[in-house]
């Protein structure tokens, strides 16, 4: 996709990769590239889905490019089958004044993948990850983040949000580099996992390399059951225990869809989420 200098899409523009397994194993390698030229704004919903059942690998890779005050919103839900592998790498790079966000939502595959590398190659700069995963049974999904700030006065922020139960395992891997000269960088990581079940799994590694001296970077994670008093308060006033943890399991993924800004994509995450995470906590 290209877009010229100055135009502004209304609508989304979706990609759909549609996998149907058969008797042996499959692999494809998608791959797409977004230009947006100075001051033109896009949005990009890509959806990664397998319809039945059947081993098969996804290798997908999406690079944009985003020109001097241009905006790209990058939407991507992987809700392949439960047999299937899935790899993936988002690359960005930003110029002066551009705007990037990429919102990833991991709820298939046995085993997933996603490295994004976020490059932001221009002064005013800002990049936001927004991200989700939600496993159970015997998933394990990967996320590894890299945000190069080549340039001063930029800004970053990051969200992922993990929901892990059974024997599932969710790794975060982040890491923030601040190149020598980039002063004025303001850079902020957060990664909270909510693990529902003592057989479940969450890593995770907040990294910052920092070669300047006026910066603001931050990094956390948190790994936890639901809070107990959390489940008291809601149960004092007559909530059952398990209509409250579902309230509070969902409170904990909807705080990531509540950043993405296309209602109908919000509103469908939104009825995945509900279900999966009532399968989930009905499963724990």
């Amino acid at each position: 996709i290209y877009l010229p200098a100055n135009v502004v899409m209304a609508e989304p523009v979706q990609f759909l990769y549609l996998t149907v397994p058969g008797a042996e194993p499959t692999v494809s390698h998608p791959r797409s590239l977004v230009i947006a030229d100075r001051l033109s704004r896009v949005s990009v919903v890509e959806t990664y889905a397998g319809h039945g059942e059947g081993s098969y690998l996804t290798n997908a890779v999406m690079e944009i490019v985003a020109g001097d005050g241009a905006r790209v919103d990058c939407y991507r839900v992987q809700r392949e089958n439960r047999s299937a592998f899935h790899l993936a790498t988002t690359a960005t790079r930003q110029g002066r004044d551009s705007i990037v966000h990429v919102h990833a939502v991991a709820l298939g595959a046995a085993l997933a993948r996603h490295d994004i590398r976020v490059v932001l190659d221009g002064e005013n700069g800002l990049a936001l990850l927004n991200g989700l995963y939600i496993l159970n049974g015997t998933q394990h999904a990967d996320h590894h983040t890299t945000i190069d700030h080549a340039k001063p006065h930029c800004e970053s922020h990051e969200y992922f949000n993990g929901v892990l139960d059974q024997h599932s395992r969710g790794v975060f891997n982040g890491r923030i580099i601040v190149r020598e000269g980039a002063q004025r960088t303001d850079s902020k990581q957060t990664n909270n996992n909510l693990v529902l079940s003592e057989d479940a799994r969450a890593d995770s590694q907040p990294q910052l390399e920092i070669y300047a001296d006026d910066v603001k970077c931050t990094h956390g994670a948190t790994l936890g059951p639901l809070d107990e008093k959390a489940m008291f308060y809601l149960t004092s006033r007559g909530i059952p225990a398990a209509e409250a943890r579902n309230l509070l399991t969902y409170g904990f993924g909807a705080e990531i869809i509540e950043r993405m800004e296309i209602a109908p994509l919000r509103a469908q995450l939104d009825r995945l989420i509900r279900s999966r995470l009532l399968g989930t906590v009905g499963a724990a």
